[in-house]
């Protein structure tokens, strides 16, 4: 479907919903979120390390 074939009410939406997506992958690559966007990017690509048990300590 396209804008032409929907409601003028459901068009208006679906523009709204595009525009509000729009602004929210716009905002992700304003200046000073670059380097937090890229520290999750590179986190979520990366695989968990392995969990390292701690040393126990010896009891007085």
């Amino acid at each position: 479907m396209t804008d032409e074939d929907l409601p003028a009410s459901e068009a208006a939406r679906a523009r709204r919903r595009d525009r509000d997506m729009e602004a929210e992958r716009r905002a992700l690559l304003r200046p000073g979120l670059a380097k937090s966007f890229r520290q999750l990017t590179e986190a979520a690509a990366k695989p968990p390390k392995p969990k390292q048990q701690k040393a126990k300590r010896a009891k007085k």
